[in-house]
């Protein structure tokens, strides 16, 4: 069994061992800004704002935004990495300070 597949496998196993919900889903080659937004977990006139701003990259249909899944889901890596360092970092402060 492929190393990816087996870190998947494990990741749902754990997940459903400590009674969280699981969902499975695909996501097509281009999102629209409304699945993208949901993605991110952000409302869709913030991901226009994103996009607007360059913080992620859109390719317009017509008059529609698209945005490729490989970005989208790389985008919500960096931030999860972001955030996962952030927490750490308050953590570290917190013990430094003696609180609990």
């Amino acid at each position: 069994m492929p190393a990816e597949l087996t870190a998947l496998l494990r990741s749902v196993l754990e997940a459903v061992a400590r009674g969280d919900g699981v969902t499975l889903q695909t996501l097509p080659d281009e999102l629209s800004t409304t699945v993208a937004a949901e993605q991110l977990g952000v409302s869709r006139p913030t991901l226009m704002r994103m996009i607007r701003d360059g913080e992620i990259a859109a390719h317009k249909v017509g008059t529609h935004h698209r945005l490729k899944r490989t970005d989208v889901l790389d985008f919500r890596r960096v931030q999860l990495q972001r955030r996962r360092a952030a927490f750490e970092e308050l953590r570290l402060i917190e013990d430094e300070l003696g609180l609990e």
